[in-house]
């Protein structure tokens, strides 16, 4: 008799310790397969589909990316007090960009994700103060503060810059151009490869060079 209740009490561990095992690992699996498939579905990669966004403008309204479909989109991560984008500013050569392919129809937006009370975080009339000392060009000026669209792009430094075709597919991650540099001098013979890439796109050839090391200061998260 007691050998009999031992044995029922023994299979029943096992039954009850094998259950907790396929509970533990199906809620492990689920949550694998949850968080393969948020950073699969969430973060950009040349080639594929840019992930949506909606930000705030400077300006008060919203843009959201997927508007723009039908249409070449630039992103440029911008810190104003940052000594590289300081450089690509003052030699004009930014607003040079943004003029030239604004008026062929391209949007160009500036996100800057800074999280507030660090570097290149700004506001209301300072916000709007900046962007008139830069004499920016842009379409909009975006934030993101609380860095999603920054950490979802993989944007590293500013500048770090990004296109978007008209079918809405990223076609170039990278530098703006091939001269890290803080000197306006040496900006002159820089090769620029934002510029490269839209013409190429733009006259139906592929971009020479889809994937390039970014360079500046570090996003300020």
């Amino acid at each position: 008799m007691k050998i009999h209740k031992l044995l029922s009490f023994a299979v029943f561990g096992i039954i009850l310790t094998a259950s907790f095992a396929v509970h533990a690992g199906n809620d492990m699996s689920a949550a694998k397969g949850k968080t393969e498939s948020m950073s699969t579905a969430t973060m950009a990669e040349i080639g594929q589909k840019a992930p949506d966004f909606t930000l705030k403008g400077a300006d008060g309204k919203e843009y959201t990316l997927s508007d723009f479909k039908g249409k070449y989109v630039v992103l440029e991560w911008v810190n104003f007090d940052c000594p590289f984008v300081k450089n690509q500013y003052g030699t004009d050569n930014m607003q040079t960009l943004q003029s030239q392919y604004t008026k062929k129809g391209v949007v160009w937006l500036s996100i800057c994700s800074s999280a507030p009370g660090k570097q290149g975080n700004f506001s209301g009339e300072e916000l709007d103060k900046r962007i008139s000392s830069s004499k920016s060009m842009a379409t909009a000026y975006l934030v993101d503060a609380d860095g999603k669209v920054g950490r979802t792009y993989g944007a590293k430094t500013t500048p770090d810059m990004f296109i978007i075709n008209p079918k809405g597919m990223l076609i170039y991650t990278g530098g703006i151009d091939d001269t890290p540099s803080t000197k306006p001098s040496e900006l002159e013979g820089a090769h620029n490869y934002v510029s490269a890439a839209l013409d190429a796109a733009m006259d139906g050839k592929s971009v020479p060079n889809p994937v390039t090391a970014s360079y500046g200061c570090s996003v300020k998260y």
